[in-house]
């Protein structure tokens, strides 16, 4: 789980993917040469700070966002949210600005508006995140940035072995997306792909367990074709993978900014439950990882 660790100890918010990509760029060149087939990595100025892995003929794709939740320094000592974190007070909040490295602490007024502890002012802008802390048991991960780092975990566990597909690594989920409809526009364009599977974490409901299998979602706010998510149930099924069928009303994913795209792309969310997430102590089950890459191994050879 060294990588796993690794990836959650990048400081990447959404607006500042950047250092995620330069990561995994420089991850996938000294690694793909081990990889059953060398993948093509298309990136550039007109796809920002995303970039795609493509393999041979691609008929799917697996999205994986590349950023976190976090804060912003506003005025003062204020911050604002990135996407939705939620945290207690006295939280550890990492950083850097022009000035140097940044070790803070989270505190919060009586109206629960979030402010920062630290001997010197902050320049306005800067984005904070939670400092790294990551657990291991024999069961468990337990760590800030699960969401969505083990997605990325996935997609690169998925890489070492695909011989045909597309991975799109996307930016800004967390904090009401962007980029997926013109990487979407780009794939259907250039290969023909319209159909894709979300690499990403859910929430553990009283529906949806740890250790209980990879979770396949029927709905959340959004709510993808059924014809696609059966194929994908029948995959589970034949492969004998533990899974958990998902109904929610609320959230989202890049899932549902491919429902919106002008090209008529099937999704289906696939990924483990996660028990505390957004905040600095988000928990997944061991059991739930392996069954979420047996799958999606299967799926990109079935599908």
């Amino acid at each position: 789980m060294n990588l796993l660790k690794e990836l959650c100890e990048v400081h990447a918010p959404s607006g500042y993917e950047a250092p995620m990509k330069a990561y995994l760029l420089k991850y996938i060149k000294k690694n793909a040469k081990k990889w059953a087939r060398q993948p093509e990595i298309i990136e550039g100025d007109e796809f920002q700070d995303c970039f795609m892995l493509k393999f041979g003929n691609p008929r799917t794709a697996i999205f994986a966002h590349m950023d976190s939740i976090g804060f912003s320094v506003r005025y003062f000592n204020q911050l604002l949210p990135i996407g939705s974190p939620d945290a207690e007070v006295s939280t550890k909040l990492v950083g850097h600005d022009s000035k140097g490295e940044i070790e803070c602490e989270l505190e919060y007024d009586k109206d629960n508006h979030a402010f920062y502890k630290f001997g010197r002012a902050i320049d306005r802008g800067t984005s904070l995140t939670y400092k790294p802390n990551f657990r291991e048991s024999k069961q468990f991960i337990q760590s800030p940035y699960l969401d969505n780092r083990l997605g990325i975990y996935n997609a690169l566990q998925i890489a070492e072995k695909l011989k045909d597909g597309v991975i799109v690594f996307s930016c800004w989920e967390e904090h009401g997306g962007g980029s997926v409809g013109y990487l979407a526009n780009y794939i259907h364009r250039m290969w023909g792909v319209r159909q894709a599977l979300i690499s990403d974490i859910t929430w553990a409901t009283d529906g949806v367990e740890l250790g209980k299998g990879v979770a396949i979602s029927l709905r959340d706010r959004n709510i993808p074709r059924r014809a696609f998510v059966n194929k994908v149930i029948e995959v589970a099924k034949k492969r004998k993978v533990p899974y958990q069928l998902e109904v929610e009303g609320s959230g989202s994913s890049d899932g549902g900014e491919l429902q919106r795209a002008p090209i008529p792309f099937d999704w289906c969310f696939v990924g483990p439950p996660s028990q505390d997430p957004h905040t600095p102590h988000e928990k997944v089950h061991k059991k739930d990882i392996t069954s979420m890459i047996r799958l999606y191994r299967y799926l990109m050879k079935d599908l």
